[in-house]
């Protein structure tokens, strides 16, 4: 197993661990990607993180667990997306542009087999989207949707590739449910035998809510 971890902001740092905990015994390969450095003002989101932060948490998370663990200290762009995401693995995408999953949905529907998770939020909502391909077919919808007109025709830009980091207020709380979505559905979907469950998880912190849909079925179909 090859899990790759993109963005290592308040979403990325509270799945991490519990991510690591969760694959452990597979003894697998995670490879944690971020070109941003830890900014001050995200210190109470950003558990013990300093400098590169993709570095930094690949460190801590070597002193905490046996999974081997490697980092790229660089955003993912369309220059280094295919040695970011490879045939078969697992991606947990937690970034905050819609420039950036739109090329990782993209370059994820080129492949054989791959499994995407996202996960995004603003500062009491949320949502996770699974992007699943077996035997070079769609199981479920690609990020970049009918239902997604916003990943489909990005009006931000990748940092990578020259656009700015300017995400809305953040709360740890918001962060962490996203996060825990996000491993309910690898959880789910690693096991997956049968047709998906759900495409897509909504949460909302305000009203204490989550909810599932199923959108891949009636649209592929058709």
């Amino acid at each position: 197993m090859r899990i790759v971890v993109v963005g290592l902001g308040g979403i990325g740092c509270a799945l991490a661990w519990p991510l690591a905990q969760a694959v452990a015994s597979q003894e697998p390969v995670m490879l944690l990607v971020d070109g941003d450095r830890f900014e001050e003002r995200n210190r109470d989101r950003q558990r013990g993180v300093r400098g590169f932060k993709a570095e930094t948490v690949a460190d801590l998370l070597r002193r905490d667990s046996n999974v081997r663990i490697g980092h790229a200290n660089e955003f993912v762009t369309r220059a280094t997306i295919p040695s970011v995401v490879r045939e078969r693995d697992t991606v947990f995408l937690c970034v905050d542009n819609h420039a950036t999953r739109k090329l990782v949905s993209d370059h994820a529907g080129d492949l054989r087999d791959v499994l995407v998770i996202s996960g995004g939020n603003e500062e009491t909502d949320g949502n996770v989207q699974v992007f699943l391909r077996r035997d070079g077919r769609n199981v479920t919808l690609p990020l970049a949707n009918v239902f997604h007109p916003e990943i489909q025709d990005p009006q931000d830009r990748n940092p990578g590739e020259g656009g700015c980091l300017a995400a809305g207020p953040q709360r740890l709380s918001t962060n962490t449910l996203v996060a825990a979505w996000m491993l309910a559905a690898f959880d789910v979907y690693r096991d997956l035998t049968g047709d998906p469950p759900f495409d897509e998880i909504f949460v909302d912190l305000a009203r204490g809510s989550a909810r599932p849909v199923l959108r891949s079925a009636e649209v592929l179909a058709s």
